[in-house]
């Protein structure tokens, strides 16, 4: 039995690393963007739950951080690059900065919340047992399935997987399919940075937020990829 569980152990750990590797970005949205790019984190083995006092500490400490405008003016000018109005549907970061305090979710979306905030950065966290087919981001032709959000536009900036939208415009409003959970055990983090942040901030909030998932869950095994438009 026990050699059973460390076969499927295996076989998960190697599904969600090749998945890792089969992310990819369309060169449409780098020629957008150039200085954009996205740290991908897989964490397998999640243990998610309602939040407690620890992951409520986190919301608290990140909603004293003063506002970082010029990160999210960033972004902002991202959304207008592809015909969006960010002052109607805003950079998700934007729209966490204006609910402060943050809110309480879980555990798991309470900890990327925070860092989220804290360092200016838009994070979305999804759970890779409802993908089909590997993330991507794309700018959209128009008409993909996106449930209750509505079609996107062509020439929006999506990501999706092979059913259809996983997110709307680049970060605003992710799908109920591959939502969060307390159920979650398998999940993908999305951190995605504009210039003025820098690449070495990108690569210390990913940190930041393994660490607190590791504390939420001291057996989850962490994944991390870079994809950039910097040559």
């Amino acid at each position: 039995m026990n050699f059973a569980k460390g076969i499927l152990r295996v076989s998960l750990t190697n599904k969600l690393g090749h998945m890792l590797d089969e992310i990819w970005v369309d060169e449409a949205v780098f020629a957008l963007r150039p200085d954009f790019a996205v740290l991908v984190m897989t964490a397998d083995g999640l243990r998610n739950g309602p939040t407690d006092d620890r992951s409520r500490a986190w919301l608290a400490a990140a909603s004293e951080q003063p506002v970082q405008a010029e990160k999210i003016d960033a972004w902002k000018d991202a959304y207008r690059a592809f015909g969006a109005k960010p002052q109607k549907t805003r950079p998700s970061v934007d729209a966490l900065t204006r609910r402060l305090p943050l809110p309480e979710i879980n555990q798991a979306v309470d900890a990327y919340n925070s860092i989220s905030v804290k360092h200016a950065l838009p994070i979305g966290g999804e759970d890779l047992d409802h993908y089909v087919g590997p993330p991507r981001l794309v700018r959209a032709e128009g008409g993909e399935e996106a449930e209750a959000l509505g079609a996107p536009e062509p020439g929006e900036v999506i990501w999706r997987d092979d059913v259809g939208v996983t997110c709307r415009r680049w970060n605003w409003r992710q799908v109920a399919r591959t939502r969060l959970t307390e159920e979650t055990t398998n999940a993908i983090f999305i951190l995605e940075r504009l210039e003025p942040m820098s690449m070495e901030e990108l690569k210390e909030a990913g940190e930041e937020l393994a660490n607190l998932l590791t504390e939420l869950s001291p057996g989850v095994r962490i994944s991390t990829r870079v994809l950039s438009g910097v040559k």
